[in-house]
């Protein structure tokens, strides 16, 4: 599965949580903020890099925490399952 965020979407630190605001431009299509977890933070943070693959995803995962393959590629495809359900996906 590729996987490609919409433009618009910055990646913010507030108070200690990472969440995605919406760009001005943005903002008509979507008007509310995400708050993601700090593993869902780094994945957003590849994607912006234009890391576009969950197979790319999971193994930046196994680069940061102690899980097997398997595992880090279920939670990428449930993190962009979560992604294009909130429209967050092009």
């Amino acid at each position: 599965m590729i996987v490609k965020v919409k433009e618009g979407l910055l990646l913010k630190e507030i108070a200690g949580q990472w969440v995605l605001v919406p760009s001005a431009n943005a903002a008509l299509e979507m008007n509310n903020i995400i708050t993601l977890s700090s593993s869902a933070a780094m994945l957003w943070k590849e994607l912006e890099k234009g890391v576009d693959s969950l197979e790319h995803l999971a193994n930046a995962l196994l680069g940061e925490y102690e899980i097997d393959y398997r595992t880090a590629l279920r939670d990428c495809e449930e993190f962009a399952t979560q992604l294009k359900d909130n429209g967050m996906l092009e």
